[in-house]
């Protein structure tokens, strides 16, 4: 048979591909601030960030945003034109946004195109928990992503402040595990705010005990002297025993303005998509070389095995005044450095244009 133009295969359409992370938690988790963190601490290390806003309900994030789920569709007029309530809205934009996922590829392709097969993008999700944990768009957009060679993790926030209620507690157990049956992709569970936990008064148990989530039980006699809790008594102990038996989740530690909390969580999340292992490219050595450098530093300057929950007890809990007041003698004492190699370059310049004129 012969093939005339109306009849010739379809050429395969080369789509960019990255690495990144998917955002998930629930409200008030620190989603949107963790990014905006994340886009300054990977800017400083020259490396490359993209950030897509998935939350129709946000126009406006408060970080630099490099695509947003509004551009497509927006909460307001769905609720509008369909009489949906906030949370039908929500889930009818994600399945929009699923529908039309080829407009989601074509926008990555265009703010990827500079970036030599190997970006990075960080997609910020909304914080209705049934995105992550029961409905299937999200799901099937990453699945899809996952096809054209995007290498992802979940990275799934949860307020610190949840560890000092036994309850709340285990609740957060229990939604990071659903949210890793669910998701099916590499994923790490953070607390985050962990700078604030102190302000929230002593903890019954090590930092460790909850990080680790170890034996819970020994949260069970602490439910059961609780009036609103005593009554689930059977209910309580089956939840507990869920946990135990999948041994699946334990947490990292964050606090976003630290920069040593931030490279270790960087950390992770590089060794769990491969970021520190990407491969030359011959078209662009040199390039690559550079962005190798950069993911090797972004992975290993921070040690060979973060940050140990130990110290971040002793900075953030223990002796969280005596730390703060450390750095801020480092930073003043960095600042001052700051302004005399500044002055120095100044110096220079101005001798330079001096001795270039005569």
């Amino acid at each position: 048979m012969s093939l005339s133009l109306d009849n010739l295969p379809e050429s395969k359409v080369q789509h960019k591909s990255a690495f990144g992370q998917l955002v998930t938690g629930p409200p008030g988790a620190g989603k949107s601030t963790y990014c905006h963190g994340l886009h300054q601490f990977l800017a400083a290390l020259n490396r490359p960030i993209h950030i897509v806003n998935l939350d129709p309900a946000v126009s406006i994030p408060p970080y630099p945003c490099s695509i947003s789920i509004t551009e497509l569709v927006d909460l307001d007029s769905v609720m509008e034109e369909y009489g949906l309530g906030p949370n039908g809205a929500m889930l009818y934009c994600l399945e929009y946004l699923e529908a039309n996922f080829d407009w989601l590829i074509d926008r990555l392709d265009e703010v990827l195109k500079n970036d030599g097969g190997n970006g990075y993008v960080v997609f910020d999700t909304p914080g209705q928990v049934e995105l992550w944990t029961n409905h299937d768009s999200l799901k099937n957009m990453v699945e899809k992503l996952g096809k054209l060679d995007y290498r992802l993790a979940a990275v799934h926030l949860s307020d610190a402040h949840y560890i000092t209620d036994a309850s709340k507690f285990i609740s957060v157990v229990l939604l990071a595990l659903r949210a890793m049956l669910q998701m099916e992709m590499p994923h790490v569970n953070v607390l985050s705010k962990i700078d604030l936990l102190s302000t929230y008064g002593e903890l019954p148990f090590d930092l460790s005990y909850y990080t680790e989530v170890q034996d819970l039980s020994y949260l069970l006699a602490k439910l059961d002297s609780e009036p609103r809790a005593a009554k689930f008594g059977k209910l309580n102990k089956a939840m507990v025993e869920l946990v135990d038996d999948f041994g699946l989740v334990g947490f990292e530690t964050l606090a976003v303005e630290d920069k040593s909390s931030m490279m270790n969580l960087v950390r992770i999340v590089d060794k769990m998509t491969g970021y520190i292992f990407i491969p030359h490219n011959q078209d662009s050595e040199d390039d690559m070389n550079a962005i190798n450098t950069q993911a090797l530093f972004g992975t290993l300057m921070s040690g060979g095995n973060g940050n140990d929950v130990r110290d971040v007890q002793e900075r953030w809990l223990n002796n969280k005044d005596a730390y703060d007041e450390f750095e801020k003698e480092q930073w003043a004492m960095e600042w001052e450095e700051r302004k005399r190699q500044q002055s120095s370059e100044n110096k220079h310049q101005h001798q330079h244009q001096h001795d270039h004129q005569h």
